[in-house]
């Protein structure tokens, strides 16, 4: 999956169309945002735990290359909502409308 990290403009008709609503295309884009944001935020939890100090001494506290280098890449990382939206346009989303019955 190639991800533009610039700013594009984006067919709003396009993104529409698998819906045949911008709004709920939209929510859906959002959602999904949401739930890869959860994922990386766990994964870097995860991966910085390993790094924790219980000791809270500010001499006891030192820089390490490689939580340095863990975090740097996390920041690198494409945003959330640019890789729901490059998914969404892709097909890549499964969603299911409910129905509500009256």
């Amino acid at each position: 999956m190639a991800v533009v990290n610039s700013i594009i403009t984006r067919d709003i008709d396009k993104l529409a169309e698998p819906t045949g609503n911008i709004y709920e295309s939209v929510m859906i884009i959002s959602k999904r945002a949401k739930q890869i944001s959860t994922k990386t935020k766990e994964e870097l939890s995860n991966k910085l735990s390993d790094f924790a100090s219980t000791i809270d001494n500010l001499e006891e506290i030192f820089e390490n290359r490689e939580q340095i280098e863990i975090s740097k890449y996390y920041e690198r990382m494409p945003k959330s909502s640019t890789l729901a939206l490059d998914e969404f346009t892709e097909g890549k989303v499964m969603y299911r409308k409910v129905e509500v019955e009256v």
